[in-house]
């Protein structure tokens, strides 16, 4: 037979539950509290789960969490994940070429598109990113897109 979890909170417990529901400003933190409360009201993980739509794995993982580290284990955690290819000298070297245009660095056709973009800047610098990051990188910088036939960055 599994083992029986005590989903009862202490007074104290309970008091910080509640101050995290109301007045938490990390929204997962907030939504994390309100599980923790309602396996204490005695509702069920599965039933849980469905309300906030999540796994109910989620739910066991977030009181496991809040057992060993309080709220702090209700954040979320730091990911792992690859160092961008892309540092700052990229951009502000990305910034310079663009300022120049393709036609002071050679080039025959009047504005840059991603294609060349990322083909230009993987010989300059080494780093080729994906036409679709670099897209949303420019976008993030302030850069826009115009449409004259074909993608063409401005």
């Amino acid at each position: 037979m599994p083992k029986q979890i005590n989903y009862q909170l202490s007074a104290e417990e309970l008091i910080q539950i509640q101050r995290a529901i109301a007045r938490e400003q990390r929204v997962n933190v907030r939504q994390r509290a309100a599980a923790i409360h309602l396996l204490h009201q005695g509702k069920k993980p599965e039933e849980i789960a469905s309300t906030l739509a999540v796994s109910v794995g989620s739910i066991y993982k977030w009181h496991r969490r809040w057992r060993k580290r309080g709220l702090d284990g209700l954040a979320n955690q730091p990911r792992s994940g690859a160092p961008p290819k892309a540092g700052a000298s990229y951009w502000r070297r990305l910034g310079e070429v663009l300022a120049l245009g393709p036609h002071a660095l050679g080039y025959s056709f009047p504005r840059w598109t991603a294609r060349w973009l990322v083909a230009h800047m993987a010989q300059e610098t080494g780093v080729r990113l994906s036409k679709s990051r670099l897209r949303m990188v420019m976008k993030q910088l302030g850069y826009r897109y115009r449409h004259a036939g074909r993608e063409l960055l401005e």
